[in-house]
């Protein structure tokens, strides 16, 4: 083999290719202990998902994780699991699976290149730098050979970036385009800061919120790093249960999960909790990157008003402002988000399906959609809290 030449291969699990050669093309941004960029394409968080089971044998998530390889160096890597299934993706392609179903075709198992039960936008082709163009088109060839190689249905990338989206259609992907909401800290010195640039009616709303939830007769505590404790962990595993269970079915992450978050992750880590006579009754987890605070999962074991509003989102802001982040993540869904701060985004995701006749007329399909989400973004908009002025500086 010569110098020049790259090698794509196929692991069955990430501790195949190692922490090393994954966070150098993950992370390189950290390599001197700083914090990621990204924190769900570390190895420790990759690594925790397989170890504590949350995905692997029977859970419809099966890592085959690509790497890209020059002369014994992996230039580049792709998080990519088969599935057997479309949950826990958050850009779904249900009607998909059974429009290819009804044509008498078999849709999964899928390829998928994801973070798993993961809707945050971030690096999805992994590379080190200086080989983003080869590393990328070396990834995509390889996913769609594999799909194409074992008679699978389709591969999907999602919540990429722009660069990669833009990789994707080169290499004769389709571009999907759907949308979240996100709050952007523009510099505000403290919270009030922020609702100085609100109308009055919702600022007058949400400090009402903020003191109903304060009156819940306890206290909230945001932790992180070594101030979370085992006891910690038991209760958000508890909220997590609870409103898995009634949004989700079945949670997807496992109880050693949690343990393992403990162990590897505590410093990625944000828990804001509401304590009452010292218990537990409601807590929010959040991961931390460089620039952005991610909100991932809520609970509560007592219902008190405006608690979930003070706990996931408010917090979250707060925590921003004090640590300098440009936004807050605060995960898939939820228009109600819009009055406190959290204005629609774009978000990005690629896909390759074999079949060239079904490609074209979900390529049709995405066209249309496409149209009506920069729609739907542009009046949601329009219907933020924003005074005018500050308005402006948002869009």
């Amino acid at each position: 083999m010569s110098e020049t030449e790259l090698t794509v291969t196929a692991h069955d699990s990430i501790h195949a290719i190692g922490a090393e050669a994954w966070d150098a093309c993950a992370c390189p941004e950290a390599e001197g202990g700083d914090r990621p960029e990204d924190p769900f394409t570390t190895y420790r968080f990759l690594a925790a998902l397989e170890d504590s089971g949350s995905v692997g044998p029977g859970s419809g998530w099966h890592p085959h994780h690509l790497t890209v390889t020059r002369a014994d160096q992996v230039i580049a890597c792709a998080p990519l699991y088969l599935k057997g299934h479309s949950q826990g993706e958050y850009i779904f392609d249900h009607a998909w699976a059974h429009a290819y179903e009804r044509a008498g075709g078999r849709y999964y198992p899928k390829a998928q290149i994801a973070v798993p039960f993961t809707p945050v936008t971030g690096r999805r082709l992994l590379t080190r730098p200086g080989n983003e163009d080869e590393g990328r088109a070396a990834l995509l060839q390889g996913a769609t050979a594999l799909v194409a190689q074992n008679w699978l249905s389709s591969l999907h990338v999602t919540f990429c970036t722009d660069d990669e989206e833009a990789a994707g259609e080169r290499a004769g992907l389709l571009a999907r385009q759907t949308q979240q909401y996100h709050w952007h800290n523009r510099g505000y010195r403290d919270f009030d800061d922020f609702l100085g640039h609100l109308s009055s009616r919702k600022r007058k709303t949400i400090r009402k919120e903020r003191a109903r939830a304060l009156a819940f007769g306890g206290e909230i505590v945001s932790l992180t790093g070594d101030d979370i404790r085992p006891a910690h962990w038991q209760a958000m595993w508890d909220f997590y249960q609870d409103t898995g269970a009634r949004k989700w079915g079945t949670p997807y992450l496992t109880r050693a999960f949690f343990d393992l978050a403990q162990d590897r992750l505590r410093d990625d880590v944000l828990l804001v909790l509401a304590l009452r006579g010292g218990r537990p009754v409601a807590g929010a987890m959040n991961l931390i990157g460089r620039s952005a605070l991610f909100g991932r999962y809520w609970g509560c074991a007592e219902d008190h008003p405006c608690l979930h509003f003070e706990l996931c989102y408010y917090r979250a802001m707060d925590f921003a402002i004090e640590h300098g982040l440009q936004r807050v993540e605060a995960g898939a869904q939820g228009e109600h988000k819009l009055a406190r701060g959290y204005l629609p985004r774009a978000t990005h995701s690629l896909h390759w399906l074999r079949d060239p006749g079904f490609a074209e007329a979900v390529a049709q399909y995405l066209d249309a959609e496409r149209a009506a989400v920069e729609e739907e973004i542009e009046i949601l908009t329009g219907f933020g809290p924003f005074r005018k002025t500050s308005m402006e500086d948002h869009e």
